[in-house]
């Protein structure tokens, strides 16, 4: 399997698909690479190259004890960027991986990357304080870390509903995609996926999309439940220089069905514009 080692020893699995200009994915938590399947083969086959990782602690990348912060997570992403040689590059993030985009494109700037993508993505800030009222309190972080310390596996697996919007009513999502979810969320390290509800709650990512000076299409759903978009979205394109918004009617945060089918056809014609 194909690895970076990055300038701490630690050892990060990456999926490599197709030729051409580079469109490079950044996962959510608790997941992996294999989330981003569908957008990889989708865009490999239209003439692309489709790269994406695992975070460290997640998946098949090393479950180091340090470093599981958003600094870190850009630096690894800028390691690969630089290992694989890439330029003119798309990248697109969801959910913790639109945060790991976000300070990658404010910590390392943009001389390797054209263009960006947030969709489900957490910055601005999640965490609801008293210059961010609309923000989620502290006390729903603190039930995921309990949840975490807990029972893992069952926290994973009730998660997944409101991940996909499962408890709407007229929900199609399949319990192979639930069980999908649990068996990604499974493979991260428990410190790994621990410290990173911190980073992806707490980090105030602000001044970093204040310096971004690349197009960016920001994607979200309006019935997303994990993060919601008056929080997101709505605060993020209003910090950008260049944004555009899509909002989904009815969308959750997990990317499925015909939100799946909408989002892959605005992301061809975003890179393709």
């Amino acid at each position: 399997m194909p690895f970076i080692t990055t300038s701490d020893g630690a050892h990060i699995f990456y999926k490599d698909w197709g030729s051409g200009r580079p469109v490079v994915f950044s996962h959510g938590w608790p997941l992996n690479a294999d989330a981003w399947d569908d957008q990889l083969m989708l865009l490999a086959s239209r003439g692309f190259r489709a790269v994406a990782h695992d975070r460290r602690g997640h998946g098949r990348s090393t479950q180091t004890w340090q470093g599981n912060d958003m600094n870190t997570y850009a630096d690894d992403l800028a390691e690969l960027m630089d290992e694989l040689g890439l330029t003119d590059a798309v990248m697109v993030g969801h959910s913790t991986g639109g945060g790991e985009v976000t300070r990658y494109l404010g910590r390392h700037g943009t001389s390797r990357v054209s263009k960006a993508v947030l969709v489900g993505a957490v910055p601005p800030l999640m965490l609801k304080t008293d210059a961010n009222p609309d923000g989620t309190p502290r006390s729903v972080f603190d039930e995921i870390r309990a949840g975490l310390a807990g029972d893992r596996a069952q926290y994973y697996r009730d998660l997944s509903v409101p991940f996909y919007g499962a408890n709407r009513p007229g929900s199609s999502v399949s319990e192979g995609l639930r069980e999908q979810f649990w068996r990604l969320s499974m493979q991260v390290g428990l410190k790994a996926a621990y410290d990173c509800v911190r980073e992806f709650s707490e980090t105030d990512f602000t001044e970093d999309l204040q310096r971004i000076d690349i197009p960016v299409f920001v994607a979200h759903g309006d019935d997303d439940q994990i993060v919601p978009i008056q929080a997101a979205a709505i605060k993020t394109v209003r910090l950008l220089k260049n944004a555009s918004l899509k909002v989904y009617p009815g969308a959750p945060h997990g990317i499925s069905g015909a939100y799946e089918a909408a989002f892959n056809a605005d992301l061809l014609a975003f890179i393709q514009d």
